[in-house]
């Protein structure tokens, strides 16, 4: 994993500068510690530049920007192409020359050639953003991997076109303004996250998750989505047809199996050491698993916990993997402390907020890791999505089949509307009520049950943290209004529209899916790609770690959409067919123990002496001064949680992360 950015002058007055170049590069050195490169064109106004983290064909002839064999193609890219091997060997039989022994950017060059940009991302098998300037047709092109494990950002200047790796490279050239996006920041309320194409900065905007673009010299942008988590790509249903209970088990079984432990040896690709974060849960268990199987040597193991609250720790449980398969196991314990000492390192390296307490373990672990000399480690993102592996997801089903429903399809639409009345009223007296009553008023307005896995303010709570009379107006440059990527609904205060286009278009293209599948479907295109994945990318590559995710292997995806929410919540069991995939690799009590998740003591740190410089820090932003939200409610939320009225570390910690983020990027002393 690298890091990429790039200048494209789309002006005849302007051409790329490399001073500039070589800020945004290097604002990046923690992506590529091994070097940096800048490639200019002829007439100095196209301009790629790489922070190189060395994986994959060491040798300096693997060096980026890299070209063709005759210069009218460059590149730039991070990640790795993990079918790259069968993928040279066919493009050497079309008679193309390869410099270098075994680099995967140059199978991705040469790719370009011989197919073509839908024709390459329809070959590839891996995680990668990559910018490809083709000098004959005068375009440059950019994609994102289907699944959105790497990110890509962009600016549409009316002269220039930026993009990079992180924000912060964009960022680096001065000529590119620092505002906060308000509608971005609306939604970022409901998702602890900004749903792409949003960021939370004004005028930079992510490409999404398996959508590629290109740019001409007019400045005009064609974006398309080129892959989908949707059914229909896995399982042909003659496959199944006719199968008794059992063999349809056991085909799905297999199935995972074989599909998983493919996806964990092709990223054991490695020209340097690697290893596995290991939590003690089935699905880090899992991936030592199936590595042990394939190495001779022991793996490298690290997991995380806290000093201060032990409770939340599973220790016992790493330990007694790292036994079974006899790892290289390393620890580190954490406490209040350190969490306050990294929130400035948070900040910067997060670009825009992630409001994710496990960024704070999920950062002591990454440095552990690189400490110890290993570059490459696999992580277990993505199988509760695919699998129904959350009790809330075991929950929003329970509320969909008892109660959604029927409320829906037996109650007359005056006397939903009338429940939901009386639910907000409720609320306002019981705050506690404000989740159910924001439910009720969903299923009167028909607003879909399930917006996301990790849902911070609820519309109703939203309702009384924002002032809808505040400045909440977009300015999106005409470029990315044409380019297909914004849907016009996202720039209006309602979040709804965010999940209705996902939701629309899927049950039209897939009608009649089950409740799960559509939940599923939703992750993958919004909690999945920007706020898990994007987590994961930004702590690990602040440690120049690169993180690797086999669970979300584009092939084991397409084959989980196929399978069917009563197969994989059978007999009320969670994840019930990945447990049984794993029955007899990992141990029985590792697979059917409570599942605990990763998280970190937030509520407990909020109560003491953090929860007050927390508050300093929110109250005393100069966000607050912009009037968007209401202050007062603000220190209810904290005067509630001190006083053990209620918890609302989640709310809080939202609102620090966005405070802290705005005073950190954009109102800087």
């Amino acid at each position: 994993m690298c890091g990429i950015t790039g200048i494209f002058s789309t002006s005849s007055r302007r051409t790329a500068d490399p001073g500039v170049l070589t800020a945004m590069r290097d604002s990046m050195v923690h992506r590529g510690p091994d070097g940096g490169e800048v490639w200019l064109s002829p007439d100095r106004t196209v301009g790629l530049a790489h922070r190189r983290l060395s994986i994959i064909d060491l040798s300096n002839a693997a060096t980026q920007p890299m070209c063709n064999e005759t210069g009218s193609v460059w590149i730039t890219f991070n990640g790795e192409i993990y079918n790259h091997v069968e993928l040279r060997a066919e493009l050497l039989g079309h008679g193309h020359a390869f410099r270098t022994d075994h680099s995967d950017t140059e199978v991705l060059v040469h790719g370009y050639e011989q197919w073509g940009l839908d024709g390459l991302l329809k070959r590839v098998a891996g995680d990668y953003a990559f910018a490809i300037w083709d000098e004959d047709k005068q375009l440059l092109s950019l994609a994102r991997d289907r699944i959105g494990v790497k990110p890509l950002y962009f600016h549409a200047g009316s002269e220039q076109f930026l993009f990079g790796s992180e924000i912060k490279a964009i960022l680096a050239n001065p000529e590119v303004p620092r505002d906060v996006e308000p509608v971005a920041m609306y939604h970022y309320l409901s998702f602890l996250t900004t749903p792409a194409p949003l960021t939370m900065f004004r005028g930079i905007y992510k490409l999404p998750a398996g959508h590629a673009m290109t740019v001409d010299r007019s400045g005009a942008i064609k974006a398309w989505r080129y892959w989908d988590a949707v059914p229909g790509q896995g399982i042909d249903p003659s496959e199944t047809q006719g199968l008794s209970e059992a063999a349809t088990e056991d085909f799905y079984v297999q199935g995972i199996r074989s599909r998983l432990e493919k996806a964990v040896e092709r990223r054991m690709m490695s020209d340097v050491p690697f290893g596995v974060f290991l939590s003690g849960g089935i699905d880090s268990s899992t991936n030592v698993a199936l590595m042990s199987q394939l190495m001779d040597r022991p793996v490298d193991s690290f997991t995380v916990g806290f000093k201060d609250y032990a409770h939340l720790n599973e220790l016992e449980y790493a330990d007694q993997v790292a036994r079974e398969y006899k790892t290289n196991h390393h620890q580190i314990l954490i406490d209040e402390k350190d969490m306050v000492g990294y929130l400035d390192q948070l900040i910067h390296h997060q670009d825009e907020p992630i409001a994710d307490w496990v960024c704070i373990p999920l950062y002591f672990v990454s440095k552990l890791t690189r400490d110890n000399g290993v570059t490459v480690i696999q992580v277990g993102e993505g199988s509760d999505e695919q699998f129904s592996g959350y009790a809330s997801y075991m929950g929003y089903l329970e509320l969909y089949h008892k109660y959604w429903k029927p409320f829906r399809n037996f109650v007359p639409g005056p006397l939903r509307h009338m429940a939901a009345g009386v639910a907000k009223a409720a609320a306002k007296v019981r705050p506690g009520l404000s989740m159910y009553a924001d439910i009720i008023d969903r299923a009167a307005r028909n607003r879909e049950h399930f917006w996301s896995g990790a849902t911070v303010f609820w519309d109703t709570m939203k309702r009384e943290l924002v002032r809808p009379e505040a400045d909440w107006s977009s300015q999106v440059p005409d470029a990315v209004l044409n380019s297909g990527l914004l849907p016009p609904g996202y720039l209006e205060t309602d979040t709804f529209n965010v999940i209705s286009s996902f939701l629309g278009p899927f049950d039209a293209a897939h009608p009649g899916q089950d409740a799960l599948t559509r939940m599923i479907y939703n992750e993958f295109k919004l909690r999945l790609p920007e706020l898990l994945l994007m987590r994961v990318d930004k702590i690990t590559m602040s440690e120049s770690l690169e993180a690797r995710v086999p669970f979300l292997d584009h092939e084991l995806v397409e084959f989980s959409m196929d399978i069917p929410e009563a197969w994989k919540t059978r007999n009320g069991v969670a994840k019930y067919l990945l447990k049984k995939a794993v029955e007899g690799l990992i141990p029985d009590n590792i697979i059917y123990r409570k599942k605990m998740g990763f998280g970190a003591p937030m509520a407990d740190w909020l109560r003491g002496d953090f929860g007050h410089q927390c508050e300093q820090a929110v109250m005393g932003s100069g966000l607050l001064r912009r009037g968007h939200f209401d202050t007062s409610h603000i220190r209810k939320l904290f005067d509630e949680h001190r006083s053990g009225r209620r918890d609302t570390s989640l709310y809080l910690w939202t609102l620090f992360n966005l405070t802290s983020w705005y005073d950190y990027w954009i109102d800087r002393k």
